[in-house]
């Protein structure tokens, strides 16, 4: 595989616990998370500093580095949300995957990865054994130590950070990356009364979390977007065939990819927006200038989207909470599109009348045996009752809640180490992605990786932003573990 650097030769590799050749301690980095956003901090900073590597420790219970929750996932149907080519660990070499796919002809039991517009579609596993395949090097020669445990308990001690695992195991580390999951679906309080229902799928991420639905199931889905699509194209694969009743207060689906490929479109750089009002009149008024060029809206959130940060910088926090509050469910259903394979499934259950898609929120339910009783207010219209065998949550991650999804986390945010980000959108942090504690002040040594930081860095749920950010946050790591006094 193709890196920035050469590759690190067994026996230049310093291992941990070991001095550096002038005697000094190496500085500890422990990564919380071996997800992308920790293994790309993890592969990059080995990297960055090749000459002087601090120890580097990744907590992640997983067999393999770099697959987390999305990439690791076996269902065939669930695959990459965006062309193989906007895909890479390698933010200066984008063709990286696609190269790696050649290489190992990766795809060649997979008939529907190549579309006929060239564009290619893989399976999402593909995309974590291509990470798993670049940081298995490094773990082999010690460059990175992988620890396959959960963290149970993280506590500031004697200038240090001390990360205790489930297996007993206690770790001193001079600088702590966050770089956790997103936290589980946050259910809708309505569906509190179907807890422990045998067919309440209240979190359908798990690998076999939709095997309770049969074939003939009436279904509900309560979400709309990428998640929702996922489940539909998976029960479709497993043969389910009953109807489909899918629920947002909007109504709004997540989009499909442009028909061709297209430059990025419109500029927002000229006259930053400093207001939520101004940002949506910009990029309406791109949107139809695109439409004047023969070019789809698709090229203008693609624009957007490559300059999020320095949008989000200009805008005040009360503009981002507005934005948060009033535009986001539009943004995402364009900003987060489905596989093409993914659009067709959901395409013919709709055109097969097999789909329906409300927009409408949950009333009162009721359970008659196992069968599920639902009230569905309508956003246009009256209220109308449905009749479900089971129900599945895809409303997204609860975001807002990420402090109390773990322990640790929760325990740092009641020692002041960690709050939540004022837009609610994840923990709070500098523009130096340090972390910021409930006294105002950053922590050089906590430092916060991926989606978790999106409140500060605005655009980071795509891959092509995590990895960006994974090298921004490796090189701080670099800087600050050089300069370390040891």
């Amino acid at each position: 595989m193709k890196t920035w650097t050469a590759a690190v030769k067994q026996d230049s590799v310093i291992l941990p616990g070991k001095a550096n050749k002038d005697g000094k301690r190496r500085p500890v980095v422990a990564i919380i998370g071996g997800g992308v956003s920790g293994a790309g901090v993890a592969y990059h900073l080995a990297h960055l500093a090749a000459h002087e590597t601090p120890v580097i420790i990744v907590f992640e219970p997983r067999a393999e580095l770099g697959k987390g929750l999305a990439y690791d996932t076996p269902d065939p149907t669930h695959r990459i949300n965006v062309p193989a080519a906007r895909m890479s660990l390698l933010p200066d070499h984008p063709e990286d995957f696609v190269e790696w796919i050649a290489r190992y002809n990766a795809v060649a039991d997979d008939g529907d990865a190549l579309r006929t517009d060239g564009a290619l579609f893989p399976r999402r596993n593909v995309f974590g054994a291509y990470v798993a395949s670049a940081l298995s090097p490094l773990v082999q020669a010690g460059s990175i130590e992988h620890r396959r445990t959960v963290v149970d308990a993280v506590r500031r001690e004697g200038g240090a950070w001390q990360v205790f695992d489930n297996q007993g195991g206690q770790t001193s580390a001079d600088y702590l990356v966050i770089a956790t999951s997103h936290p589980a679906p946050s259910a809708p309080r309505a569906l509190s009364g179907l807890i422990g229902h045998p067919r309440f799928v209240a979190d359908s991420t798990g690998s076999t979390a939709l095997d309770v639905v049969r074939p003939d199931d009436r279904v509900l889905i309560v979400g709309n977007g990428l998640t929702a699509a996922d489940v539909v194209a998976s029960l479709t694969r497993k043969g389910h065939r009953g109807p489909i009743t899918s629920v947002s207060r909007r109504g709004l689906r997540s989009r499909g990819h442009a028909p061709v490929p297209q430059e990025p479109f419109g500029n927002f750089e000229a006259a930053p927006a400093h207001s939520a009002t101004v940002l949506l009149r910009h990029v309406r008024q791109a949107i139809a200038e695109a439409k004047a060029a023969g070019v789809t809206w698709h090229a203008v959130i693609d624009q957007v989207r490559g300059h999020g940060h320095e949008i989000w910088q200009n805008l005040p926090i009360a503009e981002r909470c507005r934005i948060v509050r009033h535009v986001r469910p539009f943004w995402d259903v364009h900003r987060f599109r489905i596989a093409p394979q993914v659009e067709e499934a959901i395409d013919q259950a709709i055109a097969s009348g097999r789909m329906e898609v409300l927009a409408a929120s949950l009333g009162e339910l009721h359970r008659n045996g196992d069968v599920i009783e639902a009230n569905l207010k309508l956003r246009h219209g009256p209220s109308v009752k449905r009749s479900f065998d089971a129900v599945v949550v895809t409303t997204g991650p609860s975001h807002g809640g990420i402090l109390e999804s773990q322990a640790w986390l929760a325990d740092l945010r009641d020692k002041s180490h960690l709050q939540l980000d004022p837009t609610g959108l994840g923990v709070s942090c500098s523009e130096r992605s340090e972390a910021i504690g409930a006294d105002g002040k950053a922590d050089p040594s906590l430092l916060i990786s991926g989606p978790l930081a999106r409140g500060t860095f605005g655009e980071l749920m795509g891959l092509p932003q995590i990895t960006e950010h994974a090298v921004f946050v490796a090189r701080e790591l670099a800087e600050k573990t050089k300069t370390a006094v040891r």
